[in-house]
């Protein structure tokens, strides 16, 4: 199963952006982050879980660990193909450009899910995302450490549905990719360019349907203890589903009622 990327120029894709064509992702710290377009959920690989996604003064947020990887999962809740251009710390995640709305992006087809594993190397592989001190970003490590902490999804819908191209020699903007598929600054969490990893990406050609796109959504992330700090996270945080290590042995009776 293959899915899609896609070439281009403009608007810098900032933290939180909000234009006339944004929506907003539910309120009630689930994950993934629904809206009627797109499910968007960022992964921890690490141990597996999908992490919650937190509401305060209007922005979501998700609390990341140092050293683990990291995937941003989309999901089309739609019939029809869109265009996804992603975001990491304001570093668009195929090209490298600082970001902007009209560049490359992935392609998904009606219903269709995909994992974003990395900063894309090539059509065969990633150098995966990994939560990382911000000085070790890729964006700091680059020259732009002002976006780092954010992460973003522009979803642009189709105009009209054209067949797939094998000619690499087409112009930039006709081409698309497929994939299957606030205290203590200097300690806040960065995305780093991790370890390599085979994701291949065919291409394919992709017409918006308009300029500006259907839909932005912006998540931040940062260590859990500043956002609890900043009172995104309540104090003691919110109830985990498995708060300890296990044991041996079976569920013991309860103590007796008085």
């Amino acid at each position: 199963m293959h899915h899609s990327l896609l070439a281009a120029t403009a608007a810098l894709l900032t933290a939180c952006a909000a234009t006339s064509h944004s929506a907003i992702c539910d309120d009630a710290g689930r994950s993934p982050c629904r809206t009627d377009l797109v499910d968007i959920a960022i992964v921890d690989r690490t141990t597996g879980e999908r992490l919650t996604v937190y509401s305060h003064a209007g922005q979501r947020w998700v609390a990341g660990v140092p050293g683990h990887r990291y995937a941003i999962s989309i999901r089309n809740r739609s019939a029809g193909r869109v265009l996804n251009v992603v975001s990491v710390d304001g570093i668009n995640a195929i090209s490298g450009e600082t970001a902007a709305w009209e560049q490359s992006g992935y392609v998904l087809s009606g219903q269709e899910s995909y994992e974003v594993l990395g900063w894309r190397k090539s059509q065969e592989r990633v150098a995966d995302f990994v939560f990382t001190d911000l000085g070790d970003s890729y964006a700091a490590r680059t020259g732009r450490p002002d976006e780092v902490g954010v992460i973003g999804v522009a979803v642009f819908r189709e105009a009209v549905a054209v067949p797939p191209s094998a000619d690499a020699n087409e112009a930039p903007a006709n081409r698309a990719e497929s994939a299957p598929r606030a205290s203590q600054l200097e300690n806040r969490l960065g995305t780093g360019h991790g370890p390599g990893e085979s994701s291949r990406v065919l291409t394919t050609s992709f017409e918006r349907a308009q300029d500006h796109p259907d839909l932005v959504v912006a998540i931040r992330y940062d260590r859990r203890e500043h956002l609890i700090a900043m009172g995104v996270i309540p104090e003691g945080g919110a109830p985990r589903p498995f708060p300890r290590s296990a044991s041996a042995g079976f569920v013991p009776d309860p103590p007796a009622r008085w």
